[in-house]
C-alpha cells in the first residue's frame, strides 16, 4: 500500500512540475525557443541521422516488473543494418539480406548461429519493441504525430524544463504530459492486427497486448473484437535533449500505472563512418 501511494504521490509531482514550467522557454545562441520550436528541431536532428553507435541501457515493465539490459548497438539508418552485442549474445540485420531474418549467435552450448524473425515470438517474447525500432527515427514519428494532433496547444502538452546535466553532456530538459490518458474501446476491423492497430492510433503495441490478455499474440485478435487500447502513447514523457545533437539521449515513459519503459543512450556517436565489413558476419570482432 504504502508503495502504491508513493507512485501515485510521484505521479502528481511529475504533473505538477509540468504545470509549474507551462510557460518557460530558453534561448540557446540568442534564439528563442518553446516547446514547438524544440520539437522541430529534434525533428530535424533524427532526420539527419546516417549512422549510429551507442551502448543502449534499456528497462522495460514486463508483467509488473522491469526488465533491465545492457547493449552495444550499431546502426545504419538507409539501407538499415544494424549489429548488437548483448551479454556475449550478437545480432546482426541486413535489408534486403537473410531473407528479412536476423541472425543469431546466441553465445551459449550448443555455440549454433541462428535465423529468427524478427517479428516473431522468440525475438519478441517480453519485450516492448523490435529491432526494427532501434535508434531514433521511431520516437520521431512519436513526436511528429504529437504535433499533427495537438497543433496550437502543443504548449499545454510540451514543455521545455531548462537545460540539465546529463551522462556528462549538457542537455535540455523536456516533459511530454498528457493528464488525459486513458484507456478505450476499439473494434478490430477487417485485416487489422495489434501491430497495425498500434500503428494506426501511434501508441504501444507492447502495452494494447498485455492490456488484453484474451490476444496470445499481436496477430491474435479477429474483426469485430472489442479490444482495450490507449488514446496516447503515455501519460509522462520525460526527456534530455542533448544540446550539441539535439537527439534523445533518455527517455523516460510514464502509463496510468507508472514507470514503463526508459531507455538511455550512452557513449552515443552520431554519423561517424562504419565500414561496410562491420556489418557481416565474418567481421573481425565477431564471433558468428
Amino acid at each position: 500500500m504504502k508503495l502504491k501511494q508513493s507512485s501515485n504521490l510521484l505521479h502528481v509531482l511529475l504533473v505538477g512540475v509540468c504545470l509549474l514550467f507551462t510557460s518557460f522557454s530558453y534561448r540557446r545562441n540568442d534564439i528563442k525557443y518553446g516547446s514547438l520550436e524544440m520539437l522541430n528541431s529534434i525533428i530535424k536532428s533524427i532526420s539527419e541521422v546516417k549512422t549510429l553507435r551507442y551502448d543502449l541501457y534499456r528497462n522495460e515493465r514486463v508483467k509488473g516488473k522491469m526488465n533491465y539490459t545492457e547493449s552495444k548497438v550499431k546502426l545504419q539508418v538507409s539501407p538499415r543494418k544494424l549489429y548488437i552485442y548483448m551479454n556475449g549474445q550478437e545480432v546482426l540485420w541486413v535489408e534486403g539480406a537473410n531473407n528479412g531474418n536476423a541472425l543469431i549467435n546466441p553465445g551459449t552450448f550448443p555455440y549454433v548461429n541462428v535465423n529468427l524473425d524478427p517479428m516473431g515470438s522468440m525475438m519478441r517474447k517480453n519485450q516492448h519493441h523490435t529491432i526494427h525500432e532501434l535508434g531514433m527515427d521511431y520516437f520521431g514519428d512519436i513526436l511528429k504525430r504529437g504535433i499533427k494532433r495537438y497543433g496550437n496547444s502543443i504548449d499545454k502538452y510540451f514543455v521545455v524544463l531548462g537545460e540539465e546535466q546529463y551522462m556528462g553532456r549538457t542537455c535540455y530538459k523536456l516533459s511530454i504530459s498528457f493528464s488525459d490518458f486513458a484507456w478505450q474501446s476499439y473494434m478490430v476491423k477487417k485485416n487489422e492486427t495489434i501491430l497495425t492497430i498500434a500503428k494506426k492510433l501511434n501508441v504501444s503495441e507492447f502495452m494494447i497486448l498485455e492490456k488484453n490478455p484474451q490476444a496470445g499474440w499481436y496477430d491474435d485478435v479477429n474483426e469485430g473484437q472489442v479490444i482495450q487500447v490507449p488514446n496516447v502513447y503515455a501519460k509522462i514523457i520525460l526527456l534530455m535533449i542533448d544540446k550539441e545533437y539535439m537527439l534523445p539521449i533518455s527517455e523516460k515513459i510514464l502509463d496510468d500505472k507508472g514507470l514503463f519503459e526508459t531507455y538511455e543512450f550512452y557513449n552515443l556517436k552520431v554519423n561517424t563512418p562504419i565500414a561496410p565489413e562491420e556489418f557481416n558476419k565474418d567481421y573481425k570482432d565477431y564471433h558468428f
